[in-house]
């Protein structure tokens, strides 16, 4: 019996979150040896963002250093993981039957939003991947519904993994150690309410509803995973937040399961 996959959301962090000792780099160490193994990983970063929700069909990604000033040691990191080319084909026909603007590359490599959680979970990188872009200046309601798209490879043991930031603002921060922010943590909290409480259209409609919204999103393409892992989820299913701590006192790395 194939094992039907949860959708994952996951608070990357920074470029170094693989050689830094910290609450959510063991955390995701232990998710990959926790979680049931997919036979392939979709994944959504945070930093591919393109015109149309774009596939990538390349066979074997190079790894992207798309980041400056951090340690040097990071550039000799790799992540060799090979594209399920079949499984990119079929997701390029879910994303046409959805009706959503799509589209196929062969020469997108892993950016850091893709290949640190990866390293982490999976360090082997024996896991095919398929990597799928953001869209550019797209609605929230058109990421849920490119989750919404992918929903039914779930059933096919494929783990559909969005990497982003369930806060972001880099323009903001406080000294390493500081207590979070109110204005980050009345926004966190009203989200982690709205997804225990199933409210998907208010989260659809965060930027008009979420205290404080554009105060932790300046742009959307760090909630924008969030909001795909979420539209691949049952309706009726609960989520579970399965992580969570502060960095630099207003960047939340919550990690979210749904089933």
């Amino acid at each position: 019996m194939s094992i039907r996959q949860a959708a994952l959301f996951i608070s990357h962090g920074a470029p170094t979150l693989p050689i830094e000792d910290s609450p959510t780099r063991r955390f995701l160490k232990q998710l990959g040896q926790d979680w049931p193994r997919p036979r392939a990983i979709i994944i959504l970063s945070a930093h591919w963002e393109t015109h149309a929700f774009t596939v990538n069909q390349q066979a074997h990604p190079g790894t992207l250093y798309d980041f400056g000033g951090f340690p040097p040691v990071l550039r000799t990191l790799l992540y060799p993981a090979a594209t399920d080319q079949a499984l990119a084909a079929q997701v390029s026909g879910l994303l046409a039957s959805a009706g959503l603007r799509a589209s196929t590359t062969a020469e997108r490599p892993l950016d850091h939003g893709m290949w640190t959680p990866l390293l982490l979970m999976y360090p082997q990188a024996d896991i095919p991947v398929v990597m799928i872009s953001l869209r550019h200046r797209a609605s929230a309601a058109e990421h849920y519904a490119l989750g919404r798209a992918l929903r039914p490879l779930r059933d096919e043991n494929v783990l559909i993994l969005g990497s982003g930031s369930y806060t972001h603002n880099l323009w903001n921060l406080s000294p390493e150690g500081s207590a979070p922010q109110p204005w980050a943590t009345a926004f966190a909290g009203w989200m982690d309410q709205a997804l225990l409480e199933r409210r998907h259209g208010d989260i659809v409609n965060w930027l008009q509803l979420a205290p404080h919204a554009r105060d932790n999103h300046p742009s959307d393409e760090h909630f924008n995973p969030l909001l795909a892992a979420l539209g691949a989820a049952d309706e009726n299913a609960v989520p579970v937040k399965l992580h969570d701590d502060w960095r630099a006192g207003s960047l939340s790395m919550a990690c979210w399961r749904f089933d």
